[in-house]
C-alpha cells in the first residue's frame, strides 16, 4: 500500500535565488556554494526537530490545540507514532535539511510503565533507521524527555525521590543507546526541572551531588558503549522552574569543574535560552568558545516584548551574522550544527506554515554566514582586538601571566619604573560602524 502523502502541496525545496518570488524556495541558502573552503551545507548542518512539528498541537496555557494535522488526530498510540514518522520524514526530507532531532517521547509513547516505555521506543527505533536509511537523513541529537511527565514535576536527576533518578536514568540509557545506533552525532541533556521552586523544601547541595552524579553515569556509559558524538548540556536559566542549575554557560562550566567533567561534556546554546539569562545570543557562543565548551546551536530567538521562553524562528542578519563570526573564528561545528528548536505561531494552522519558518530561518543564517565570512577575511574586528591586547605580548605582559612576579614584585617595578598608563580609546562606534558596514553591504 503507498504510503500517505502528508505535504502534496510541497515539493522539495531547492535554491532559487533573490530573484525568485517562489515562497518555498530559498533565496539565500545555497547548499553547494562554497565559502571559506566548505559548502554552506557543511559550515550550517541545519536540522529541524521532532517535537515542535509534530508533537506540539499548538496549545498554551490559555487556550487549547489549534492544529488539525494528521498526525496528531486520535488513534492507537504505535500506530499513531508511525503516522507521525512518516509525516516528519517526508517533512524533513522536503525541506531539505541533512540532520534532524528528537526526544525519546516525542518519537514513541511513553506506555504506562517502563517495560512499556522501552518496547514502544525499540519499534520506533527500528522504523526511524529504516527511515534513515531511505532518506539518507541524519541524527545530529537525541535526547530523553525527563521533564513532561508528572513524575518529574520535582525535577529527574534532582528529585527527592531516588526512584524518580532512576526512571529518568532507564530513559537516558535507553535514548544514549537508540542515538549510537542511529549513529547521532551528539547526546543532549537539557535538565527541564533540574531547579527549584522555593529554597524553604530545598537542598541545594543535595540536588547538585544528584545531578553531578547523573552526569558522571552518562559519560561513563559514553565511553562503555563506545559513542563517539558529543555529550552537550542546554543552559537555560529558568522556566519551567523558578531557577535552574543550569543557569547560561559560564555556570555550567563551574558545575562541569566541580564534578570533573569540564573535558567531557560541552554545550547545546540555545539563542532564547541566551536572552532569558539576561546574555545576548552573541555572548553566550563567544563565552563557550572561549572556555573550549562549544558544541551546538538551538536556533531560535524571544520576543523582546515577551519575557518567557517563546521558540520562535530566528529573523535577524545583525544578530546571527556576529554569532556565525565567533563560531568560524573558533574552527566552525565539528559534531553540531544549527537545529531549529522554533515553531510556528499559534494561528500559523496551514500545513505549508511550518516550511515558511524553516526556509526563513535558513536563508537568514545562510546570509549571517555570507556576512561572517567577509568578515573573517578582512578581518578588521580581530586585528583591533589584537592590537588592543598587544602589551600582553611585551615582557611584562609574559612576566605577569606565566607567574614569574608576585604582588609585591610587581609593585616594586610599577614604583621603580613610575609607569605611568594612558587611557586609550576601545573605538566601540567606529567597530559597530564597521560591523554596519559588512552587513548592509
Amino acid at each position: 500500500m503507498a504510503m500517505t502523502e502528508f505535504f502534496k502541496n510541497v515539493s522539495k525545496v531547492q535554491f532559487e535565488g533573490t530573484t525568485s518570488n517562489n515562497p518555498l524556495a530559498f533565496r539565500h541558502y545555497d547548499p553547494e556554494r562554497v565559502i571559506l573552503g566548505k559548502t554552506m551545507k557543511e559550515h550550517l548542518r541545519f536540522a529541524a526537530c521532532y517535537w515542535h512539528n509534530f508533537r506540539w498541537p499548538g496549545s498554551d496555557v490559555f487556550g487549547e490545540g489549534t492544529f488539525e494535522h494528521a498526525w496528531l488526530t486520535a488513534g492507537n498510540e504505535m500506530e499513531m507514532a508511525k503516522v507521525k514518522a512518516d509525516a516528519a520524514f517526508e517533512f524533513f526530507s522536503k525541506l531539505n535539511v541533512p540532520y534532524y532531532c528528537f526526544h525519546d517521547t516525542d518519537v514513541a509513547p511513553e506506555g504506562s510503565n517502563l517495560k512499556e516505555y522501552v518496547n514502544n521506543f525499540a519499534q520506533m527505533i527500528d522504523i526511524l533507521e529504516r527511515k534513515q536509511d531511505e532518506t539518507g537523513l541524519k541524527l545530529l541529537w537525541g535526547t530523553a524527555n525527563a521533564f513532561s511527565n508528572a513524575r518529574y514535576m520535582n525535577g529527574a536527576a534532582t528529585n527527592p525521590n531516588p526512584e524518580v533518578f532512576a526512571y529518568a536514568a532507564t530513559q537516558i540509557f535507553n535514548a544514549m543507546n537508540a542515538t549510537q545506533r542511529l549513529g547521532g552525532e551528539n547526546y543532549v541533556l537539557w535538565g527541564g526541572r533540574e531547579g527549584y521552586e522555593t529554597l524553604l523544601n530545598t537542598d541545594l547541595r543535595q540536588e547538585r551531588e544528584q545531578l553531578g552524579r547523573l552526569m558522571q553515569m552518562v559519560v561513563e556509559h559514553k565511553h562503555k558503549i563506545g559513542f563517539k558524538g558529543a555529550i552537550l548540556i542546554e543552559p537555560k536559566p529558568q522556566e519551567p522552574t523558578k531557577h535552574q542549575y543550569d543557569y547560561d554557560t559560564a555556570t555550567v562550566y563551574g558545575f562541569l569543574k566541580q564534578f570533573g567533567l569540564e573535558n567531557e561534556i560541552k554545550v547545546n546554546i540555545e539563542a532564547n535560552h541566551a536572552t532569558l539569562a539576561g546574555h545576548s545570543f552573541h555572548h553566550e557562543v563567544a563565552t563557550a568558545t572561549s572556555l573550549g565548551l562549544f558544541g551546538s546551536i538551538d536556533a531560535n530567538r524571544g520576543d523582546a516584548q515577551l519575557g518567557w521562553d517563546t521558540d520562535q524562528f530566528p529573523n535577524s542578519v545583525e544578530e546571527n551574522s556576529l554569532v556565525m563570526y565567533e563560531i568560524l573564528k573558533a574552527g566552525g561545528f565539528t559534531t553540531g550544527g544549527f537545529n531549529f528548536d522554533a515553531r510556528v505561531r499559534r494561528p500559523s494552522v496551514d500545513l505549508e506554515d511550518l516550511f515558511h519558518g524553516h526556509i526563513g530561518g535558513m536563508d537568514v543564517m545562510a546570509l549571517s554566514l555570507e556576512r561572517a565570512a567577509a568578515m573573517i577575511e578582512n578581518d578588521v574586528l580581530g586585528q583591533h582586538v589584537a592590537k588592543r591586547y598587544a602589551g600582553w605580548n611585551s615582557e611584562l605582559g609574559k612576566n605577569i601571566i606565566n607567574g614569574d612576579l608576585s604582588l609585591a614584585s610587581l609593585a616594586d617595578h610599577a614604583l621603580t619604573n613610575d609607569i605611568q598608563p594612558k587611557p586609550v580609546s576601545g573605538k566601540q562606534e567606529r567597530l559597530e560602524n564597521i560591523v554596519t558596514g559588512f552587513l548592509y553591504k
